[in-house]
């Protein structure tokens, strides 16, 4: 069932494969994480409890501290790597460019406080994270700008499914950013979505709160945009239990003066998470020769056109274990040292208008074409938002060549869906040219 439920959440574009293989390790890498001290949620029985997220068929969901699931694996990982005398641990330093002969990663250049510096290696692997710097809603933390994928682009490795953006339909709607998270799995426990009115706008969809993440997000876009206020309404359930299931989100909540168990929440769709990354193959390998990529950064064709809730975790730790694998059967060759060079910091603020205005939940042509022109005399310089501006131009030219709506991606002017689901890989090279063809044509502001 869980596979199906997947399959669907893609909406047609899921490696069903990959997807199964994946699926089936998720319980040994539950182990493996208990292993290295992991503290899940478990019932008084001893047994895992078991959380219920949208398009979910049952509950399987598998929770640590209520809502702080990343926080506590990350504590424990962390705890592990630190403990572990062959794993040297670089702090401080921050991934400008591989260094890639022959379509083979020979290192990588990157920057300190010291200034910069070459680590030579024939074996890199990317686990940078997501793109949710480059929105102004987001709950990304605001430095997760794409890097990874900068790097890979530049190396010149294909990237896949750069259209198909996630939105979380519940950020609390506050002058924070990045916004708080409101888990669906508080939705899960009976929360309703309502108006300023009171009144539930959500019933006509199949699955209402828990239809999928696409459909509620732009539900929720679409009531925002006729002029409504939307809250969370969690005050009968999980009502004045709240703070025990949900710590982290009620601890936000009342930062802001908001009591979950006797106040609205008020909230609004925010970019979470990028099903696209740089395309890899099932042991984590990218079309450039050493280069490995894992997590979010990676687009291994399990989530499709839309990442089915609580997935990427169990991708993350399932992939992590088959890259390192791949990794250690590679042969380790000595690499010549080169001199280090410098490259600017990647500062995403002139970018995170160009594509918070185009890339959002609903999109359509012509603000798309603009915005690639827009785009591409930045992605094109040597300065600091070269590395973001190249990135969303990637995924503004993806946008514009998928002519149809599927999953997380929506076009008002194709608002049909294909009968036959297609996948589409881009390099840097192709993005930067189609660009090109575009720059011609009016500008931004012409096309608004």
């Amino acid at each position: 069932m869980h596979l199906a439920d997947t399959l669907a959440a893609g909406d047609g574009l899921c490696n069903p494969e990959i997807a199964s293989r994946i699926l089936h390790a998720a319980p040994g890498a539950i182990e493996t994480l208990a292993t290295l001290g992991v503290r899940f949620d478990r019932t008084p029985a001893g047994t895992l409890r078991l959380g219920l997220e949208a398009a979910h068929g049952r509950r399987r969901i598998v929770h640590a501290g209520g809502d702080g699931s990343g926080q506590e694996i990350m504590r424990a990982l962390v705890e592990a790597v630190r403990s572990a005398p062959s794993i040297v641990v670089v702090e401080g330093v921050e991934a400008r460019r591989l260094a890639v002969k022959q379509n083979a990663v020979r290192g990588v250049w990157a920057s300190c406080s010291m200034g910069s510096v070459f680590f030579g290696s024939r074996r890199v692997v990317l686990a940078t994270g997501g793109i949710g710097g480059l929105f102004f809603d987001t709950t990304n933390p605001l430095g997760s700008c794409g890097q990874g994928l900068a790097l890979a682009a530049r190396a010149g490795a294909a990237l896949a499914d750069l259209e198909f953006i996630q939105f979380h339909p519940t950020a609390l709607d506050g002058p924070d950013r990045p916004m708080q998270l409101i888990s669906e799995a508080v939705r899960g426990e009976g929360a309703e979505i309502v108006d300023e009115t009171g009144q539930r706008f959500l019933e006509g969809l199949q699955g209402a709160e828990l239809a999928p993440r696409d459909v509620v997000a732009r539900a929720v876009w679409k009531h925002l945009s006729k002029g409504h206020r939307v809250f969370l309404d969690a005050r009968d359930k999980p009502g004045t239990t709240f703070p025990r299931q949900f710590p982290t989100i009620a601890a936000a909540c009342h930062d802001v003066g908001i009591d979950p168990a006797h106040d609205l929440i008020p909230i609004r769709p925010a970019q979470h998470y990028h099903m696209g990354g740089v395309a890899v193959d099932g042991a984590g390998r990218t079309s450039v020769k050493g280069l490995w990529a894992c997590g979010e950064v990676a687009s291994t064709g399990l989530h499709g056109a839309n990442r089915l809730a609580s997935n990427s975790l169990t991708e993350a730790v399932v992939f992590a274990r088959w890259v390192a694998e791949s990794v250690a059967g590679t042969p380790a060759r000595r690499t010549k040292p080169v001199f280090a060079r410098d490259y600017p910091s990647p500062d995403p603020i002139s970018v995170r208008p160009l594509l918070s205005g185009a890339l959002g939940i609903v999109r359509n042509g012509e603000c798309l074409k603009a915005t690639a022109r827009a785009l591409l005399p930045l992605a094109e310089a040597n300065d600091a938002a070269s590395d973001p501006a190249s990135v969303g131009l990637m995924i503004t030219i993806a946008a514009l060549s998928r002519e149809e709506s599927r999953g997380a991606h929506y076009r008002a002017d194709f608002p049909h869906h294909e009968a036959v689901a297609r996948r589409f890989e881009l390099t840097l090279v192709d993005a930067l040219a189609a660009a090109r063809e575009l720059a011609q044509v009016p500008s931004l502001e012409e096309a608004r």
